[in-house]
């Protein structure tokens, strides 16, 4: 069974994470990079609208399962080689050349909440889920990228309380600072994202380039200060 698979609902492509907790791993970069792929060819979409199947969760980000056999297997060039796919779909949603929502049904964790800001606009249900970054708390420091790409969504006064106390957040909360839009449930959720993705009819050309444009600071730091990072390890902090 597929964990990323899609759909066409006229012009919208709805992209539905599969999963249950939507845990990140190399099949997950995989399926969703062809996904992704797959809507680039219709030429006749012109939005795309992320969504969970689960009820609980939206994306619980990566899979700390998959993450600690690595690790147990010293399999320094297979994480790595992940972080690079993780790159690699945020990339694909940072640079896609039409409107890509997140429609958030539940919790959005740590890369969860990094897949929800590379997305250009953010809707969540109010009844259900948290999003928030656990990095404090679990000891894992941000990539450099990782960081530009969520100052893209969350405005700077916000930022500090977010990635500092690892608070958990309702959509309600989030709101007033246009972080994203709160939606009642699931059904207004989905209704509310698919209305709004509805409302472009974008030329490919021009929407990819301002996206470009919008985004190269963190193209940039992917292709620069974050491979040093990557290269020596810097993904867990030890506490002395």
């Amino acid at each position: 069974m597929p964990v990323v698979k899609w759909k066409k609902d006229g012009a919208v492509a709805i992209v539905s994470m599969s999963n249950s907790e939507n845990r990140i791993n190399p099949v997950f970069n995989r399926e969703f990079l062809l996904v992704f792929d797959e809507i680039a060819k219709d030429k006749t979409i012109s939005a795309v609208v992320i969504c969970s199947d689960d009820e609980k969760n939206w994306c619980q980000g990566i899979d700390l399962r998959w993450m600690q056999e690595r690790l147990t297997e010293n399999d320094k060039a297979g994480i790595k080689n992940f972080i690079f796919g993780l790159g690699d779909i945020l990339k694909r949603v940072l640079f896609f050349p039409m409107p890509v929502i997140a429609a958030i049904s539940g919790h959005a964790v740590a890369g969860g909440v990094l897949l929800a800001c590379a997305c250009d606009f953010r809707f969540m249900s109010a009844d259900k889920g948290f999003f928030f970054l656990s990095e404090v708390d679990v000891g894992v420091p941000f990539l450099p990228s990782a960081l530009a790409l969520v100052r893209k969504a969350i405005p700077e006064y916000q930022l500090c309380e977010i990635i500092y106390t690892g608070k958990r957040y309702r959509a309600s909360e989030l709101e007033p600072h246009h972080i994203l839009k709160a939606c009642a449930d699931k059904e207004a959720l989905m209704s509310e994202a698919m209305a709004f993705a509805r409302t472009f009819n974008k030329k490919r050309g021009i929407f990819g380039e301002l996206k470009k444009c919008a985004n190269k600071n963190i193209a940039d730091l992917m292709a620069g200060d974050d491979l040093q990072h990557i290269e020596d390890f810097h993904f867990f902090v030890k506490e002395e």
